[in-house]
Parts: structure tokens; sequence; C-alpha cells
């Protein structure tokens, strides 16, 4: 297995939707390991396949929920369904953070509730029911198919300060990468 470069904001493959995938082979079953290796090394929860420059509509998880009960799996060519997510004000039990825009953290509205309805890296259709910090981290995954980054659904003055964030750092252009254990940016 592999650790994979990571793509940061400004790649164009992150700021547009994805192909499905079409073929069940060992490239794929290769990349979703590579794609579950890198995602545990950066560290994170998830990670698309635009994040290391695959126009695929597939994205790995893993997360161990506070009863020690691991969810991770491969979704490809996912569909999610979502309730409304709650208005009301954010906390930092919102925040999220993502390996496309390495340190940054910020509070995001999502649904506490999700289905996801994918197939595995062999085509294994499957559903899953999510609730709390997986469904978020579903939904967070799923909108990276669609070109759509967690700064983008951001309210202000979190919107604003995530903006000044990337200009700081002259993201958002293409050809911008990290390697876990390699390079020193750490999300």
């Amino acid at each position: 297995m592999t650790i994979l470069p990571i793509t940061i904001t400004g790649e164009p493959v992150l700021h547009r939707g994805n192909q499905p995938v079409t073929v069940f082979d060992d490239r794929l079953r290769t990349l979703a390991a590579d794609m579950l290796e890198t995602m545990d090394a950066a560290p994170g929860v998830g990670l698309a396949a635009p994040q290391v420059g695959v126009d695929a509509r597939m994205f790995v998880y893993g997360w161990t929920d506070e009863e020690d009960v691991e969810h991770r799996g491969v979704a490809v060519n996912p569909e999610l369904w979502i309730m409304p997510a709650p208005a009301g004000p954010l906390d930092e039990d919102d925040d999220e953070g993502c390996l496309s825009v390495p340190g940054a953290r910020y509070p995001t509205r999502r649904s506490r509730h999700a289905l996801l309805k994918a197939q595995d890296e062999h085509g294994r259709h499957y559903e899953l029911r999510a609730d709390g910090w997986l469904a978020r981290i579903l939904q967070h995954e799923y909108d990276h198919l669609d070109g759509v980054l967690y700064v983008d659904r951001l309210e202000d003055p979190h919107a604003y300060a995530a903006h000044k964030y990337i200009r700081k750092h002259h993201w958002g252009k293409p050809g911008l990468t990290w390697t876990p254990g390699v390079d020193d940016i750490v999300a």
C-alpha cells in the first residue's frame, strides 16, 4: 500500500462533480486500500477520491465511536439521503476540518442523520444508517464528490475567516498537495 499526496483547495478535481465508477477491478481495490492508509496517516476520518487527485465518485471513512465501535468502509457511487440540518446556533461540536484545507476547523451546519447507499470496492451494494458524528463524516465526504468543500458551506463570520486562512497560505490554485508523514502540514 502507498500513502498518496492529498490535494489542497484550488485543485480543479476538488471543485467539480466527479465521474461514476464503472470498473471494479484490482486497480480500484488498490486505490481504496491506499486511500484508507492515507486517511489513517493524515490522520483523518474520511478521504474522497478527488482529494487524492482521482476523478471518481468514491470515498473512504474510518472512525471509532465513543462506545469503541469502529465504522470503516469504502463507498463507491454513493447516494446519500439526509434530513434538513437543524437551525440555531452552531457550537464546537459542529466543528469540521478537511485534509484539503489542512489545519483549519470551523463550525459547519449538517444534518444529524444520514442514510448511505453505496457499493464497496468489490461492487457489492450496502446501506448504512448513520447518526451524529458518523452522519457528519458521510455528508462531508459525499460533498467532495460534487465538488463542494466544507468551507463552501460555512456561514459568516466563519466563511470569511476560512477564505482569509486559504489566502494566507497561498492556496486556491492548482498543483498544491501535501503528503502525510512527509510534509509538515497537519490537519
